[in-house]
């Protein structure tokens, strides 16, 4: 049976979602310097996540 992390849109998927909810909580929580370090792990999340669900195929 395939894995589910077969599709590059699950995992693209399960990314920006993530993503979004960090993105969220920044914007809603945080402020100054800290908001911007959050976004910058959501951008992160983005970009490896997806590369390191590929490999858990």
């Amino acid at each position: 049976m395939p894995s589910i992390f077969a599709s590059p849109a699950i995992r693209y998927g399960i990314s920006f979602v993530n993503a979004a909810v960090i993105a969220l909580i920044a914007f809603a929580f945080l402020e100054g310097t800290i908001r911007w370090v959050a976004l910058g792990i959501a951008a992160l999340e983005v970009i490896v996540t997806p590369q390191i669900l590929k490999h858990a195929e």
